[in-house]
């Protein structure tokens, strides 16, 4: 199955979206600047596309997107109960890995949602230290820290300009 790819800047870098007719197989933030936005977006990609826009708009809350989730089942799992963590809310580690049913897999859950081929849509940056610390994320920490920022129901003026 032939793969489409556009690219879509975003606050917080480009995005890369990567999918076909039966789904999307990965979205992801590069770390470079070098890419630049597609100007033709396939079809297959257009709803990935204006919903990611939405939701840094600050207009979309949740996603409704095809996903073609390619991993072990353990992921899958981990994946699955990502989005399960509301907009606005945040979970601990040890919290996803008391929810999927074995508390000493907290490093296997750890691991899997540090593979989540998914960025933002699959929620991975809602999950946090069991001490309310921002660890663990692929993208980086101050993408991390913006996001949930982003998501945040309380809003707070800038203390210094």
């Amino acid at each position: 199955m032939e793969y489409q790819e556009a690219f879509l800047r975003t606050p917080l870098g480009i995005t890369a979206i990567k999918g076909h007719a039966h789904g999307l197989v990965s979205i992801s933030v590069l770390n470079t600047s070098a890419v630049e936005p597609t100007a033709a977006i396939p079809d297959d990609l257009r709803p990935a596309v204006e919903q990611l826009r939405e939701y840094f708009a600050g207009k979309r809350s949740a996603f409704d997107l095809p996903l073609d989730f390619k991993g072990t089942d353990f992921q899958r799992r981990v994946w699955l109960a990502l989005l399960d963590i509301p907009f606005g809310k945040t979970c601990s580690y040890l919290e996803l890995a008391k929810k999927l049913g074995d508390v000493k897999a907290i490093r296997a859950v750890a691991a899997a949602n540090g593979q989540n081929p998914f960025w933002i849509v699959v929620p991975c940056h809602r999950v946090i230290g069991s001490d309310g610390s921002l660890i663990g994320y692929a993208g980086g920490l101050w993408r991390k820290k913006w996001l949930l920022e982003h998501e945040s129901p309380y809003k707070q003026q800038a203390l210094f300009p």
